[in-house]
């Protein structure tokens, strides 16, 4: 009977225990590694790519076993009551701090689907009538001379294309025929703009347009009104810019109360 009773005891005490062993992954020279401290660090790693695996558990169970050794090693050296450390110390903890701070306001400040989609409509009104874009061929040459030459011969039916292949220097469109696929007129120098926007559908330049790249002869095949990105496109770059306003009125309105002297 007593030796039944022993072991009841035993087994009572063994079970008290292992909810707080669970919460350690090691002990060092006496001083427990919270489960919590390799949680928080495999978190960390896993949000810079790596998996959460077995093997990842175990080296960060290593990691911080050795960490503990070098810690203990540091107290028993007096290095934490260094000034220099001390001060080191501080600034991480503050980092730490904020940050979390940080993340706990932008969690519960969040902007609604409804409020991005108000912002969103306000930034399409706030916009107007969309540009245009417009889709160009241009013929790049040194000389303006040579220029007329070849506004003479696509006069007299020559293909605007085959001579551009031909004496284009502009080595992106050259090869394509003078080509430059659609875009903003405001994406190029303001003499070629300027002249681009002055053309009619189908029409060409009818005398060499000069730039600081040389001679253009410039053809306009059409143009497109530009339609606003849709919503679900850009629905997450607004509600992190709208994140962010809030931030920072968050901030400022504490500074604003804050006594600083």
């Amino acid at each position: 009977m007593t030796l039944k009773k022993t072991r009841s005891w035993v087994l009572l005490a063994a079970f008290a225990a292992a909810p707080a062993f669970a919460q350690n992954i090691a002990v060092v020279n006496g001083t427990p590694i919270p489960k919590a401290r390799a949680d928080a660090l495999i978190e960390q790693l896993v949000h810079q790519g790596q998996q959460d695996t077995p093997q990842l558990q175990m080296a960060v169970r290593e990691e911080l076993v050795n960490r503990e050794i070098l810690m203990q090693e540091a107290a028993r050296r007096g290095i934490p009551n260094h000034p220099d450390v001390k001060a080191q110390i501080a600034v991480a903890q503050q980092t730490v701090v904020l940050r979390a701070l940080i993340e706990d306001f932008v969690k519960k400040n969040a902007p609604t689907d409804a409020e991005v989609k108000a912002r969103y409509d306000e930034l399409i009104k706030g916009a107007g009538p969309g540009g245009k874009e417009y889709h160009l061929h241009h013929i790049l040459v040194e000389d303006e001379q040579q220029a007329k030459d070849l506004i003479a011969k696509i006069k007299a039916g020559a293909s605007f294309e085959d001579l551009a292949k031909q004496y284009s220097k502009d080595p992106g469109s050259g090869k394509n025929g003078g080509d430059l696929d659609w875009s903003d007129p405001k994406a190029y120098v303001p003499e070629f703009a300027d002249a681009a926007t002055k053309l009619q559908k189908g029409q060409m330049t009818d005398t060499p347009v000069h730039t600081q790249f040389g001679w253009h002869i410039i053809r306009l095949d059409d143009t497109r009104a530009v339609a606003p990105p849709p919503f679900d496109q850009v629905k997450a770059q607004i509600a992190q810019q709208m994140q962010q306003e809030k931030l920072q009125a968050f901030e400022e309105g504490l500074r604003k109360n804050a006594k600083i002297q």
